[in-house]
């Protein structure tokens, strides 16, 4: 693994990701949700490579694609789509299936299950 990836990733634990109840309709965000919320902001608003990561989510959320597809899409290098998907994946937010060159990506389930917490950090950073 190259130097410059492995500084990228940050794993996190993945017990539960589910809200715990505090009574009269108020959640508590679980000590796993708020990792993978501090994992999120810090791949999506905490590096240069941020907005591009969120634009390969979004396009992930809507269907799954290859490597090619995503930058052809989002108009961008082949090599420097294969580097984001690397780093998406080493962290768990997406996942793949099939062999290096024509494997698919989509979201993984933890993403899934919590997409809402992505949606925040988008959604502030729209707003700086």
């Amino acid at each position: 693994m190259s130097g410059r990836l492995k500084a990228h990733i940050y794993y996190f634990s993945q017990i539960n990701f589910e809200e715990e109840s505090l009574g009269h309709g108020e959640q508590k965000m679980s000590a796993n949700a708020r990792s993978l919320k501090y994992l999120l902001g810090w791949l999506i608003a905490g590096t240069r490579g941020g907005p591009t990561r969120a634009k390969i989510i979004l396009a992930l959320k809507e269907t799954p694609q290859n490597a090619n597809q995503l930058a052809t899409l989002l108009k961008m290098d082949y090599k420097t789509m294969r580097h984001h998907l690397e780093v998406l994946e080493k962290n768990k937010i997406i996942t793949s299936v099939g062999d290096r060159y024509g494997a698919t990506y989509f979201l993984s389930q933890t993403m899934e299950d919590n997409y809402v917490l992505f949606e925040e950090i988008v959604k502030k950073i729209g707003k700086k």
